[in-house]
């Protein structure tokens, strides 16, 4: 039970220590265990020889600060109600909700999300404390600012553990944190991390300990030592999927502060008494772009982190524990992130609270080769479009080989799509077989639905204030948009009216956007870019121009200074109601080569 002493090591029945690795974007083809040929990792192939490889592990959600809030509580992300890594921020918001409308050009309309993991929940590092461990956490943890922090969610040294959702102020040293010890001027955190880790272990070696080693490798910004920068630029091979040379050299400060852990357990004899996990909390990062190339490269899984899609959720798992798992053993089971909390208390001999919500199941039976695991399918609710990524509002279930994908609201009449994939012979997501198979689609979607009754997330519905895109642009609720006779009409109906669209090159220099307009409104015009680092429309990113109201055709040159690459571009032509034209619309580079140009057919 929770409130059992535990058993001091040398006694009769000793207690084992927990020590918990996690990774931050760390694909599930990002090592050689599971069969990257570029990245180098002989301390995680150390590891896997010492336990069970789980090739069906998962995480909780695409996106780091639901899957840690998971981790910590054992329940999905969309009963926590925190779905997006929003932990940063400094709004503090616990109760999100659900608007009446969103965006004109979203089909569905979306939650918020905690910015916080609040303190009421009892953690899994909780448990044990009450349990007798020491408890340690060392490295990010990003699910809110004070007082949410691990301090008051078990842990009882804390190194790292605050807010930020990347390494604070970069990889090297100094750091502007006063949680991590500074010694030495250009020090890679990882190394720093490691290093204090060890020095937990050597202080707890005479009593039991969880140790949570959660570092912020490989998330950006995208920073690596530059001897291995060097040694991977000239591995690199162009036939390989997988060639970035940055990122496998943010990948070896990892490995190396596993093998640390290890050299450090085996040192002080506590290897044989010591359950290790290590993990990572999403799939690997395709979005950005590093020395001309995505950081990573999730294949043969479709796209990446921040995607309901397989490279977005599949992550690796590995799970020592000496004595009870045979060492080198691999395992099928279907896994979730939910699952680590029931599975460590089994593993202790623990049992949960009276009244938890543990949403997991104990892995035990796979790690012991025992027969399936008590549940019939894992969840992913993840209800928000991610534009970097292309993900649409969505709940997937996956129950024994099959997937289906809930779009909310993505139909073009608003009604939910579905997609099915056989994963066992279709693991690239390549074949949608929903239209082939509906009782399939049906039967799945009823577990979506049960799901969805049970754990009460905030579920997406369909938005109606939504207008459907012409040509590529999406107007706003002062500005319904039609093509006539090659030219985009615009009714403006209200004193805010734009137009705005995703359909843009990748751009990362000053542009120039040209077009003939006529109008009988009135007010400046103003057009704003978004980019991929800066994604919301501001001001600061904007042009003002004046307009001719008159009804008649001239001709608009407005200079944008862009600087990173271009995500979106919006237009607002007017300030007032009234009708609008647009024609020959074209984005030009500085030096005048058209880069993109808008045909209204």
């Amino acid at each position: 039970m929770l409130d059992s002493p535990a058993v001091a090591r040398g006694a009769e029945r000793p207690s084992p220590n927990v020590v918990f690795i996690l990774a931050d974007d760390l694909g599930w083809r990002d090592s050689s265990v599971y069969g990257s040929t570029f990245y180098e990792t002989p301390h995680l192939k150390r590891l896997a020889r010492r336990g069970m490889t789980f090739t069906n592990a998962y995480s909780a959600s695409p996106l780091c600060s639901p899957t840690r809030a998971s981790i910590l509580t054992g329940q999905y992300p969309g009963r926590l109600r925190l779905t997006t890594p929003a932990g940063h921020l400094p709004q503090e918001v616990l109760q999100p909700s659900l608007p009446e409308r969103g965006r004109p050009n979203q089909k569905a309309v979306t939650p918020g999300t905690r910015t916080r993991l609040p303190n009421e929940y009892f953690t899994v590092a909780e448990a044990l404390k009450q349990r007798g461990y020491t408890t340690g956490f060392f490295g990010k943890w990003h699910l809110g600012r004070a007082p949410y922090l691990p301090e008051s969610q078990g842990f009882d040294e804390v190194i790292g553990g605050r807010h930020h959702p990347g390494p604070p102020g970069g990889y090297f040293a100094p750091w502007p944190i006063d949680t991590i010890p500074q010694p030495t001027p250009g020090e890679h955190i990882s190394d720093r991390l490691a290093e204090e880790a060890v020095r937990f272990l050597k202080a707890q070696r005479d009593r039991p300990f969880f140790l949570c080693y959660w570092d912020y490798s490989v998330h950006a910004p995208f920073q690596a030592k530059e001897e291995l920068i060097e040694k991977y630029r000239r591995k690199a091979d162009p036939r390989n999927v997988q060639r970035n040379p940055v990122m496998a050299a943010m990948i070896e400060p990892l490995d190396d502060a596993v093998g640390r852990l290890l050299d450090a357990l085996d040192d002080l004899d506590l290897a044989e008494d010591t359950i290790v996990i290590f993990t990572s909390d999403n799939g690997g990062n395709m979005y950005n772009v590093v020395e001309g190339l995505p950081p990573t490269n999730n294949a043969p899984l479709r796209n990446g982190k921040g995607s309901i899609y397989e490279g977005g959720v599949r992550v690796p798992l590995i799970v020592v524990w000496p004595g009870r798992v045979e060492a080198g053993s691999k395992s099928e089971a279907v896994v979730s992130s939910i699952d680590y909390y029931p599975t460590i208390l089994e593993m202790l001999g623990m049992e949960p609270r009276t009244g938890q919500v543990l949403d997991g199941v104990s892995i035990v039976p796979a790690l012991q080769q025992k027969g399936p695991l008590p549940r019939e399918a894992i969840f992913c609710h993840f209800p928000h479009y991610i534009p970097a990524t292309g993900n649409l509002p969505s709940t997937s279930v996956r129950r024994g080989d099959w997937k289906l994908i809930r779009f909310y609201a993505d139909n073009d009449d608003q009604s939910d799509r579905f997609e099915l994939y056989d994963l066992r012979n279709d693991i690239g997501e390549r074949k949608n077989l929903a239209a082939a198979m509906p009782e399939q689609v049906g039967r799945l979607n009823a577990l979506i639905k049960r799901n969805t009754e049970q754990t009460d997330p905030l579920v997406p519905f369909a938005n109606p204030a939504y207008r459907p895109s012409v040509a590529g642009w999406f107007g706003n609720q002062h500005a319904a948009v039609s093509v006539e006779e090659g030219r985009l009409q615009i009714v403006s109906t209200g004193n805010d009216p734009f137009l705005q669209t995703g359909d843009v090159p990748s751009l990362s220099q000053p542009a120039v956007l040209e077009f003939r307009m006529k109008s009988t409104a009135r007010g400046m015009g103003q057009v704003y870019w978004a980019t991929s680092k800066q994604r919301n429309f501001h001001r600061d990113r904007s042009t003002l121009f004046e307009v001719t109201h008159d009804g008649a055709w001239h001709d608009y040159r407005v200079e944008l200074a862009i600087g990173s690459p271009l995500s979106r571009l919006r237009i607002d032509p007017a300030q007032g109601s009234g009708r609008i034209a647009i024609e020959g619309l074209r984005l030009l580079e500085a030096k005048g080569k058209v880069v993109r140009q808008w045909p209204f057919e």
